[in-house]
């Protein structure tokens, strides 16, 4: 199967070249807002060494910023985990041969997915902390796992359907005739193909996890930027330590879109290798030599 993306045609000449001077044009405006900020924060004073000083002691970053950050990494961690499992369990569901499991997950999905994040972040919190579902110093943290759980399993969900939408209509033909059922044919290869297809969009995602806990602070979880505006609070530099969770976050989001990154350009490797052995087996097949394919033990086929 070619990689070649068909959606749109590639480039040429002149429009590389516009492409370029768009690109260079936006650098030096970006640059220009950046001078013009720090040109006001200077006038403002925002640049004293007393601003900045309290930040490399070690208080701050023991007491505030490292908690902060492992609390964030802990909501992150078990809102993936979840999302995974309630990813998978909705994405089989919106492709069961059942209408009725269909429609069911479909909506579920669909619900998750168009509800903001802190507003669900808000609903159960309070939810969680009037009738006494966790214990109260429990109740930010499972309001903020339990609502990107919600809206990250439903967008999981959705590239389950779409990936396995996107495999080709041989691999379920081939599949029932050899004997499998629909279910077992989406269980045991369509789905296992389209977790290996997307799995840079899933890494993807967790960018997306990890910045939407910093919602959590809106309902008093202790996450890195909560931490940071209480830093800020107690020593009286409120935007310089804004700024340095700021860096914090991208540094991190920026080390998960490598991580991504060099995930797309493996897969993209192994299906360069599947289509040149394919290309291969169809040659040998043209030219009168049989592949011979599903041999067992002694030889058997």
């Amino acid at each position: 199967m070619s990689t070649q993306n068909v959606l749109f045609d590639a480039p040429g000449p002149r429009g590389r070249r516009a492409i370029m001077v768009g690109n260079v044009v936006g650098v030096v405006v970006v640059l220009a807002v950046l001078a013009v900020v720090a040109r006001r924060f200077a006038d403002k004073g925002q640049f004293a060494a007393d601003l900045w000083t309290p930040l490399v002691h070690a208080d701050a970053w023991t007491n505030f910023l490292i908690p902060g950050l492992v609390d964030t990494l802990e909501a992150a961690a078990m809102s993936i985990v979840l999302a995974l499992v309630f990813g998978l369990v909705f994405g089989l569901g919106r492709l069961a041969s059942s209408r009725a499991v269909r429609w069911v997950s479909g909506t579920i999905v669909e619900f998750f997915r168009a509800v903001p994040v802190l507003l669900m972040m808000i609903f159960f919190f309070y939810v969680f902390a009037v009738y006494n579902v966790f214990q109260s110093a429990y109740v930010p943290l499972a309001a903020v796992v339990v609502s990107l759980t919600l809206y990250n399993g439903a967008v999981v969900a959705e590239l389950v359907r779409s990936g396995v939408h996107g495999l080709p209509r041989g691999q379920r033909e081939a599949a029932l005739a050899t004997g499998l059922t629909s279910g077992q044919s989406l269980r045991s290869i369509e789905v296992p193909q389209a977790l290996s297809a997307m799995l840079p969009a899933l890494l993807s995602q967790l960018v997306v996890v990890l910045k939407d806990s910093a919602l959590g602070s809106a309902i008093g979880y202790t996450e890195l930027l909560q931490q940071a505006r209480r830093l800020g609070a107690k020593d009286g530099n409120m935007l310089q330590s804004l700024l340095v969770a700021a860096v914090i976050f991208i540094v991190v989001n920026y080390l998960l879109t490598l991580v991504a990154g060099r995930a797309r350009r493996r897969r993209r490797r192994s299906d360069s290798g599947q289509g040149a052995n394919g290309a291969t087996t169809a040659v040998a097949t043209d030219v009168g030599v049989t592949p011979i394919t599903g041999l067992g033990e002694g030889g058997r086929i």
